[in-house]
């Protein structure tokens, strides 16, 4: 598994559930599930930084 692969693994995983080709023209639904998964970890990270 390369590193790519790792951080597209979430949208990836919710492309298969949906019962969409992750790599096809659906690749924005993969886009919009990883930027949202990696915001609510990175705004956490920041949030338990600052507090």
């Amino acid at each position: 598994m390369t590193l790519t692969e790792i951080f597209l693994w979430p949208g990836t995983k919710a492309c298969e559930r949906l019962g969409v080709d992750p790599e096809g023209e659906a690749s924005l639904i993969r886009w919009m599930v990883n930027t949202l998964v990696y915001l609510v970890v990175s705004l956490s990270i920041v949030w338990l930084v600052v507090a």
